[in-house]
């Protein structure tokens, strides 16, 4: 009598945990992904950070816009019949909500019908085809349609597969995701060097379209890894699992869930905001020349970014230190309040930056602190909000709520989009208080929620040491 044949993605698991560690221990499979995310991740922050400008400075000029397909009856019907720094507004508001949505639909598209490889490979071509539709200015709003689907099929099937190289238990997965995000954080701090200056010093097109090539050897460095990777589920084997059941209190613990939904949102709107109206006040109004040479705009991005990816690493360390010495730190609402005040505190430079302007550019004494307190602000809010919805989520739900989850970012640039135009009409120094208000909403919403709600649904427990994620 022969042994019953494994599922061939436990086989796979097994060998990757047991044989494969060519890749700084670990396997192979985890390079190819990483490399795959950050290819896919510097063509969205490529284009994230050339879209607003793009719009600003060339195609929503008049003689231009014209050309875009489309344009004309969204502009009347959607948008009030605006022009301008506000309609580029409203439209990178839209397609930055959306990039958060369609994830939800892409995971249950590869979940039921095409599985995650296919998925996956579906979201780069149609991504590639995004980029290479932007070189043709009447095809704008086609462009931006196939990058938000391309985002959907690819984003929300490749960082499961991460997991599944090891088996339950193996103690490498938690450094494999860090792994992972050093990736995604490489390629957001080189993409608006590169993209960046291609758009702005040689042409809106190569810069584009070299995201485009980038997101092509992504597409390449996925099928040449196939023999490395986990195999899709198998249909039968995800329809056999047992499913949780409601229990009593959930109902508490969903609401709870939807509460903390708008307060995260409303939390976001400074962060979101870099890539759309400060970019063109940055454009505008700082002073980027240097020795004669005019940088680009977009090396901002670049400076948050890095300042980001620095702020992360140096937080952990400073609440590990913390621990250590004292065996507490702040439990998760804790460390968002925290993060909150710096949001703050970032929003306020950009209030000083605009009150002591004078007549000349602004210099980036502020500009660069805001970017400092806003990165230490967000190292503290984004690393544990997921973790924070997981811990209060119903077990029934647990693998809906990341979901639930990014609804937060949709509503935040749905009104990063709405509140940017106002950026032609308010003051200055008016706009970025009125974002500083913003975070105190956050702040003061976090510090309820944790007076009122937190301790009957959780139990009061060290914060998290977690990494953030794109």
């Amino acid at each position: 009598m022969t042994a019953p044949e494994a599922t061939p993605e436990l086989d796979f698991a097994e060998q990757a945990t047991q044989d494969d560690r060519a890749f700084l221990g670990h396997p192979k499979g985890l390079g190819y992904l990483g490399l795959v995310e950050g290819c896919e991740r510097f063509s969205y922050y490529s284009m994230q950070t050339l879209l607003t400008l793009y719009m600003v400075k060339y195609l929503l000029q008049p003689g231009r816009q014209e050309t875009v397909i489309g344009l004309e009856w969204m502009r009347t019907h959607l948008f009030s019949g605006m022009q301008g720094q506000p309609l580029a507004s409203e439209i990178f508001g839209l397609y930055t909500a959306l990039v958060y949505l369609t994830p939800i639909l892409g995971g249950l598209l590869a979940d039921l019908w095409l599985g995650r490889r296919a998925a996956l490979i579906a979201g780069c071509v149609i991504m590639s085809l995004g980029h290479f539709l932007m070189a043709f200015e009447g095809a704008f709003l086609l462009a931006l349609g196939s990058l938000v689907v391309g985002v959907g099929l690819f984003k929300g099937n490749i960082a499961s597969q991460v997991g599944e190289l090891y088996r339950p238990g193996d103690i490498r997965r938690a450094m494999a995701f860090q792994i992972f995000y050093i990736f995604i954080n490489v390629s957001v701090i080189a993409a608006p060097l590169v993209s960046g200056t291609l758009g702005e010093k040689v042409g809106w097109h190569w810069g584009f379209g070299f995201a485009g090539v980038v997101m092509v050897v992504g597409l390449l460095i996925y099928l040449a890894a196939r023999r490395h990777l986990p195999a899709d589920p198998a249909k039968a084997s995800r329809e056999s699992q047992p499913r949780a059941r409601f229990e009593t209190g959930d109902g508490l613990r969903l609401a709870a869930v939807l509460v903390l939904v708008p307060i995260m949102a409303v939390s976001l709107l400074t962060n979101q905001q870099i890539f759309n109206a400060y970019l063109v006040w940055a454009d505008q109004q700082f002073q980027l020349t240097f020795l004669g040479t005019s940088l680009p705009t977009s090396w901002m991005i670049t400076l948050d970014a890095t300042l980001s990816f620095s702020m992360l690493v140096a937080v952990a360390a400073f609440w590990a230190f913390v621990g250590k010495r004292t065996g507490r730190e702040p439990d998760e609402l804790g460390k968002m309040i925290i993060g909150c005040a710096f949001i703050i505190c970032g929003a306020l430079c950009l209030y000083m930056a605009a009150l002591t302007q004078g007549s000349a550019r602004i210099g980036l004494f502020w500009p660069v602190l805001f970017h400092l307190f806003n990165s230490i602000g967000f190292s503290h809010l984004l690393p544990v909000s997921l973790v924070l919805f997981t811990r209060l989520a119903p077990k029934a739900l647990n693998a809906s709520i990341v979901g639930i989850y990014y609804l937060a970012f949709f509503g935040a640039n749905l009104a990063v989009g709405k509140i940017g135009t106002l950026f032609g009409t308010m003051p200055a120094t008016q706009f970025w208080l009125l974002h500083a208000a913003s975070a105190s909403v956050g702040l003061v919403g976090f510090g309820a929620f944790r007076l009122l709600l937190a301790g009957k649904l959780m139990p009061r427990s060290p914060g998290p040491r977690s990494h953030r994620q794109a």
